[in-house]
């Protein structure tokens, strides 16, 4: 009789439960919180999430147990940033792209519409403040998304259906995958024609500052900034110099590097920045959705198939 696959899980007790209850009846066993690599040992698939102890053991030496019996390690989030680099000697490691994609996209639309009718600032209290105001359009704008994979693919079927001109630049070749996107062939090109600029990239060395001092230098007037990526995609400083000097109207920001920020950091009270705490996934209210693609890529793992969004240690994602 085979044995069961053994699934060290990092997730919720419901989550869990779910995975005890697939059809492979696996063993699902706990993970120890300080050191989850040590499940390596005993398991065949680590199922992980970007706890403190993954993150404050990046720039550490790979632990002696790592990857101990391993098969499989599965990322719940879609980056692996937040993992120290020996995660991917694992045999095959995965990751959630694509669970929250669409809430991302949400927060994306909404961060436009906020900016675009600013609704708070023509709001009125008294009726000596009953006077004539211009809102914006998101119709008829540009909306320039930097990454088209998952996020920005959901970003700009949103905004196409809203009538904005969406532009886009992303790594791979070949047309783009939503009807309607007109693929430019550089960063500096989104940039220059885009009203919004979506960052919707992964988190790599080769991303790493990638929007700096020159690149805020090439933005068109009043143009809005959101980044829904990671923080080390931006030069922070160069950013908020951007933003005083008028280069650049506004941020919205749903992450920063760090997460959190240091008490007293200019990004928390500068005027033209909307900063939200790393929220836009929802990734309590997707959980369901992560429940599915597991329970498929399991499925796939029994059968000698591979499953989803196998990452590349050569990309980094």
């Amino acid at each position: 009789m085979t044995a069961p696959l053994v699934i060290a899980s990092q997730m919720e007790a419901d989550f869990n439960a779910g995975l005890a209850a697939h059809p492979l009846a696996p063993r699902v066993i706990a993970v120890p919180e300080d050191e989850p690599w040590e499940a390596a040992r005993e398991a065949d698939i680590l199922l992980v999430r970007p706890s403190p102890a993954w993150r404050g053991h990046q720039h550490r030496a790979r632990p002696a147990a790592w990857p101990g019996r391993l098969r499989w390690v599965y990322s719940a989030s879609a980056g692996i940033d937040f993992y120290p680099p020996w995660l991917l000697d694992a045999p095959l490691v995965t990751c959630g792209r694509g669970v929250a994609s669409d809430e991302i996209a949400d927060y994306v639309i909404a961060a436009i519409y906020a900016r675009a009718k600013n609704l708070d600032a023509v709001t009125v209290h008294a009726r000596a403040d009953w006077r004539p105001a211009m809102l914006g359009r998101v119709g008829g704008s540009t909306i320039g998304i930097v990454g088209l994979g998952a996020i920005g693919g959901a970003v700009a079927r949103r905004a196409i259906a809203l009538g904005a001109r969406v532009v886009a630049v992303r790594r791979g070749s070949g047309p783009a995958a939503v009807t309607g996107v007109a693929l430019l062939d550089s960063v500096e090109s989104v940039v220059a024609e885009a009203d919004h600029i979506v960052i919707a990239v992964p988190a790599t060395l080769a991303t790493r500052g990638l929007f700096d001092a020159r690149m805020f230098a090439r933005a068109k007037p009043g143009a809005h900034l959101i980044n829904v990526a990671r923080g080390s995609v931006i030069d922070q400083d160069a950013l908020i110099a951007a933003l005083d000097a008028g280069r650049l109207d506004f941020a919205t920001l749903d992450v920063t590097e760090p997460e959190p920020l240091p008490d007293g950091h200019a990004l928390y009270t500068h005027p033209r920045v909307r900063l939200t705490p790393h929220v836009s996934s929802n990734y309590l209210l997707v959980r369901h959705r992560l429940s599915e693609k597991v329970a498929d890529d399991l499925g796939r793992f029994a059968r000698g198939e591979a499953p989803s969004d196998i990452v590349d240690p050569v990309r980094g994602y």
